[in-house]
């Protein structure tokens, strides 16, 4: 028997380009599966129509009438259709106000719904995900910020040379971009009144990791937080290096009760037992790049509160922050809207406290794109779908229609599905109640 899936066209945005499955990903599936593969016809996903009809996809206008239907963003109202099964990113599991909505729907109509976000294996660890590329393209669209921001305050540096991220045909363009800019420091050095140009990485995951393959491509040295706090005062820097600087949840909080230890299990598990202990590496950053995890109950790294005095008198060093974590109101209390790949940055006014499309004096420059990968939509498509491969034609192939106790799937599926025809699954019935309020 075959089976036969879709692959949704994207509408999130102007800038969604990405999608689940390549048409490389898809050939092997016909291939090697004997799927059939219904592509709705898109006019500006990166990879073409003609690139999926090549490889033996049908390019269809809609597929109401597929039974699994892969996304990787969430599924509109107007789209959905009884008892179909969606693989897409849906951001309901933190009960996000905005999609509760449509997964009341979704329960209405009998639907099963796969959360990308929760693929993962027994450690509890994503497999699948766009985290290192949203890394990527956060670094570049942050080193772009920081270009920007130096020149508007009368300084020059090779930074101004970093284009938006999507504005490259590809990463090999980025990285001979980054070799320019390289060697530009190398050779001239920063302005002394930059120097030392520290950037630093909250959080060390996936996001992290991206963010800092893009800046190893410069002149860099790392140093830890505890040799941040003594850099300027040893007068010891160069001005043809950047300094790299990781900080981890060891260095970011501290326990409430001083005379207890850092626990991180204990973090985890009770984070209102600890407050931010980060403000004191904050006058030693140039630029700060955010890639952590972030709940209500975790304390801020960066309160409004402290932009306020540290802005009170004159600019600070602290002058660009890219927010990749993009939590609005969280971790970085100036974050307070996401922007796009077209408008990237805003200006966050302390003494106002509000924020300023653009670049303008009175805060630090910030860089809140909520959709980073769709900057490198190939590249990033392509790791995701590689990762989703494995698990699609089981998906394909199961029947979603037999008990649950009966549904044949690999668990590392299973354990994502969060409604399973029409109902919550054990994992996720603590949406029940905020659906049933609706």
């Amino acid at each position: 028997m075959q089976h036969t899936i879709g692959i949704r066209l994207e509408d999130k945005n102007e800038w969604e380009r990405r999608v689940p499955l390549t048409p490389q990903h898809v050939k092997k599936l016909i291939d090697e599966h004997s799927l059939i593969v219904k592509v709705q016809s898109s006019p500006i996903r990166a990879f073409s129509d003609s690139a999926y009809g090549d490889v033996g996809a049908d390019v269809v206008a809609r597929i109401d009438d597929v039974p699994v239907v892969f996304a990787v963003k969430e599924i509109p109202d107007e789209e959905l259709n009884h008892g179909q099964v969606y693989i897409c990113f849906a951001h309901v599991i933190k009960a996000q106000e905005e999609n509760m909505p449509t997964l009341k729907k979704m329960m209405d109509l009998d639907c099963t719904l796969i959360d990308h976000e929760k693929i993962a294996d027994s450690n509890g660890q994503r497999l699948v995900f766009f985290g290192f590329h949203a890394g990527l393209a956060g670094m570049i669209e942050t080193l772009w910020a920081m270009g920007q921001k130096y020149k508007f305050d009368g300084f020059s540096t090779p930074f101004e040379n970093v284009l938006h991220a999507h504005e490259y045909p590809d990463l090999a363009a980025v990285r001979q971009s980054l070799v320019n800019i390289s060697d530009a420091i190398k050779k001239d050095g920063i302005p002394e009144e930059l120097a030392p140009l520290v950037v630093g990485f909250s959080g060390y995951g996936n996001v992290s990791k991206g963010a800092q393959d893009v800046l190893s491509a410069l002149p860099l040295t790392e140093i830890t937080p505890e040799d941040l706090l003594k850099l300027k005062e040893n007068k010891n820097y160069s001005r043809h290096t950047a300094y790299k600087v990781v900080f981890k949840e060891e260095h970011t909080v501290r326990p409430v009760d001083h005379n207890s230890e850092f626990n991180l299990k204990e973090y985890f598990s009770e984070p209102g037992k600890y407050e931010s202990n980060f403000e004191q590496y904050l006058n030693h950053i140039s630029t700060l790049v955010n890639c952590i995890y972030w709940t209500p109950d975790n304390p801020d790294l960066i309160t409004l509160d402290w932009l306020k005095n540290a802005w009170a008198e004159k600019p600070h060093k602290l002058s660009v922050i890219g927010d990749i974590s993009c939590d609005i109101n969280g971790a970085i209390q100036s974050t307070t809207y996401a922007t796009t790949p077209g408008e990237p940055v805003y200006t966050y006014d302390v003494k106002k406290g509000e924020s300023k499309v653009g670049i303008h004096k009175g805060g630090p420059l910030m860089m809140t794109v909520d959709n980073l990968p769709c900057e490198l939509p190939r590249e990033s498509s392509t790791s995701f779908g590689t990762a989703l491969y494995p698990f699609v034609n089981a998906i394909a192939s199961a029947d979603f229609w037999v008990s649950w106790e009966e549904l044949d799937l690999p668990l590392e599926i299973k354990n994502a599905i969060i409604l399973y025809n029409g109902k919550l699954t054990k994992d996720y019935a603590y949406l029940q109640e905020i659906v049933d309020k609706l």
